[in-house]
C-alpha cells in the first residue's frame, strides 16, 4: 500500500525519491501536484506524535534509543482501512476505533515527550488564536499539540483540503476505486521516526522499526 499511495503523491519519504504518478483519467483537468502538494512533503504514512523539534539538552542518538524501545512494547496487529474524508481532506482512515492503535498513539505522545522542545510563542499563539477549546488547550501546552488521546483520529494522508463538496467527492470515488486492493483489513507492523532538516524541507526517514512487543 505504501508503494501505490507513495505513487499517488509523487514521493516515496521512506527512500526520499520521484514517483510518476498513475494515469486517472477520471481526473483529467484537475491540478494534480496541487492536489497532493503537502502530504507529498510529509511523504505517506500516520502521525502516531505531531512533529516537534528536538530539545536542546537531548539528541538523536537518545530518541532514537527511546523509540526502539517503544516499538518492543506493542505487538503488531490487524485493522481495517478505508479511504474516506476527513472533513476537507481524503485520507486512509480506520473503518473503526482500535485499542491497539490508541494504545500505540498514546505511548508515543507520553514516553517521546521529553524530546520534544517546548513550543515557541509563536507556535503556541498560532494554534490559540485558531480557537481551540479547554481540554485542547491543556493538550496543547502539556504535549505541543492539542488533538490527542481521545482527540486523536488516525489518517494517511492523501490530498490537500478540497473545500468543493462536489470536487470533493469526485476525487473521492477515484480514489477509492483505485485503492479498493488495500481497503480492509490491514497489518500494522512497523514504526517510523521522520525528521525535517528545516522546516520548508520534506520529511525523510530517520528509523524504522519491527513491532515486536507480545499480545495481551
Amino acid at each position: 500500500m505504501s508503494k501505490a499511495a507513495s505513487a499517488w503523491l509523487g514521493r516515496n519519504a521512506f527512500t526520499n525519491t520521484v514517483f510518476e504518478r498513475p494515469v486517472l483519467e477520471a481526473l483529467d483537468g484537475i491540478d494534480l501536484d496541487q492536489l497532493t502538494q503537502d502530504a507529498r512533503h510529509y511523504g505517506f504514512h500516520a502521525t502516531l506524535k505531531a512533529p516537534f523539534e528536538l530539545h536542546p539538552e537531548q539528541d538523536e542518538a537518545g530518541l532514537v534509543s527511546a523509540f526502539r524501545e517503544l516499538a518492543s512494547r506493542h505487538a503488531p496487529f490487524q485493522a481495517d482501512i478505508q479511504v474516506a474524508a476527513l472533513g476537507p481532506f481524503l485520507a486512509f482512515v480506520l473503518a473503526e476505533r482500535s485499542s491497539q492503535m490508541q494504545a500505540l498513539h498514546t505511548d508515543c505522545v507520553v514516553a517521546l515527550d521529553s524530546f520534544r522542545a517546548p513550543l515557541s510563542e509563536f507556535d503556541l499563539n498560532r494554534r490559540l488564536h485558531a480557537g481551540i477549546n479547554p481540554r485542547h488547550e491543556s493538550q496543547l501546552r502539556e504535549y505541543g499539540y492539542p488533538y490527542i488521546f481521545d482527540d486523536f483520529r488516525f489518517h494517511m494522508t492523501l490530498t490537500e483540503r478540497i473545500p468543493d463538496q462536489v470536487l470533493r467527492a469526485q476525487v473521492l470515488a477515484v480514489l477509492q476505486d483505485h485503492f479498493q486492493d488495500f481497503a480492509g483489513s490491514h497489518d500494522f507492523e512497523t514504526l517510523a521516526v521522520f525528521k525535517q532538516e528545516a522546516r520548508d524541507q520534506p520529511f525523510t526517514i530517520l528509523d524504522l522499526q519491527p513491532l515486536t512487543g507480545h499480545s495481551v
